[in-house]
């Protein structure tokens, strides 16, 4: 089916909407096909697939969508681990199997005028994503360009067995929480050979907060021969991940001017645990910092109570967060200015089994800079390696070129291997 055959619904080419609408319905009542798109400028409200349905977007065609809430319907949805009515996503698909979005076309979400709105408090609901599937089974999105996303740019939630593969997601430096891709309680996920350009971090893995109803685990994940451009973080883990993160793969993947390049965030009250993580085979350059692990991290809701930024030890319970297990190897970073590594546990929760193997960090001079959000952190310039509130490190196969002390560390830190062997 192409989308040219319901022009005479366009409005004379200044709206595709209702043209999508009666195309996707076609396909919903002879049990599913391919809408393709050809070359052309398709503005339109959101779009919305179902079952066994393939959205291909070809070469030169860019659907460009409106600048206008009104046009986007309030569906139940989850952004930032809160539930509640969101603007639909510009391409949606709910309780969905065998959902793809291909091609090497691109898709505009105008983004500038849902950031305006949110800065000038004049919207009642979140943001739309560019991109989200909902509990979904057998997703594919690859190869189309998505730019200007209105917030989180690709977002499954609660989804299964999701493939993403060769998409360049690009947005503004500045623009606000346009996250590239961010899996959310998602279970047997694959994403490879993007490039991510964003204005928030360029992969988020999730699983809701304290606030979220029916927690679920993000698990399974591979990330693999993918760039990273800019962003806050390169790869992250958190800051929701009350559900539980685990067995989380991240490999051969390049990581230019990130501020953090691997950041795992999280804080007192989200309870939930990450665990399981293997990094290997990362080159990162002009990176802030290359790896952070925080559990006070204070954005978002909450994030400036006492229990947050407390440094006293408080009692283990359910709302306690862990962070343990993760085992990195054959890292390259080059012109790092803050510090090699930041490593900040609860004192009544360390973080607890990180190895590292194979690792060269080399620190030069540049701006003084924050490594980790959370009240108390010290700006740093050319630091080494920075712990509080760790145990069972073993930094054995790192070497640090260019900072001013390889380690600061203190009596709450236990090392798995000699010091005086560096």
């Amino acid at each position: 089916m192409n989308i040219r055959d319901y022009a005479a619904f366009s409005r004379n080419g200044q709206d595709w909407t209702e043209a999508f609408q009666r195309a996707i319905a076609g396909l919903k009542n002879q049990g599913g096909g391919v809408l393709c798109v050809p070359a052309g400028i398709y503005p339109t409200g959101p779009i919305r697939l179902y079952d066994d349905m393939t959205l291909n977007i070809e070469s030169g065609a860019v659907l460009r969508f409106h600048r206008d809430e009104a046009a986007f319907p309030l569906t139940a949805l989850e952004f930032e681990g809160t539930a509640g009515p969101v603007y639909q996503a510009c391409i949606y698909a709910e309780k969905a199997k065998n959902v793809c979005v291909t091609g090497y076309g691109t898709v505009d979400g105008q983004g500038s005028y849902w950031w305006d709105k949110m800065f000038a408090h004049e919207l009642a609901h979140p943001r739309p994503c560019l991109v989200c599937f909902s509990e979904c089974e057998h997703v594919v999105l690859e190869n189309v360009t998505l730019t200007d996303s209105p917030a989180w740019t690709v977002h499954p939630l609660r989804c299964r067995n999701v493939v993403i593969r060769g998409l360049y997601i690009r947005n503004p430096a500045d623009s606000p929480n346009t996250d590239g891709i961010n899996p959310n309680a998602c279970r047997d996920v694959r994403i490879s050979d993007c490039t991510i350009d964003v204005g928030d971090d360029c992969i988020a893995i999730k699983s809701g907060t304290e606030a979220t109803p029916n927690r679920r685990p993000c698990e399974r994940i591979i990330i693999s021969n993918c760039h990273f451009l800019h962003g806050h973080g390169g790869v992250v883990l958190g800051s929701e991940m009350s559900g539980d993160i685990r067995n989380v793969v991240v490999s051969s993947c390049v990581f230019h001017e990130t501020d953090r390049g691997i950041r795992l965030k999280t804080r007192r009250g989200r309870g939930g645990v990450v665990e399981g993580i293997q990094l290997n085979n990362l080159i990162m350059e002009r990176v802030m910092c290359p790896f952070v692990f925080n559990m006070y991290y204070f954005c978002g809701a909450d994030g400036k109570m006492k229990h947050v930024w407390d440094k006293a030890p408080y009692p283990v319970t359910e709302a306690t967060p862990c962070l343990r297990d993760v085992s990195i190897t054959g890292v390259r970073a080059r012109d790092c200015t803050a510090c090699a590594g930041f490593f900040y546990g609860l004192k009544e929760m360390p973080v607890e089994g990180i190895t590292m193997r194979d690792v060269i960090i080399e620190m030069t001079d540049g701006p003084a800079g924050y490594p980790a959000m959370m009240e108390g952190c010290p700006k740093m310039r050319r630091a080494g390696f920075f712990l509080r509130n760790a145990v069972n490190v073993d930094l054995t196969g790192v070497k640090v070129h260019g900072a001013d002390a390889w380690l600061d560390a203190d009596d709450s830190v236990r090392l798995d291997f000699p010091l005086h062997d560096r």
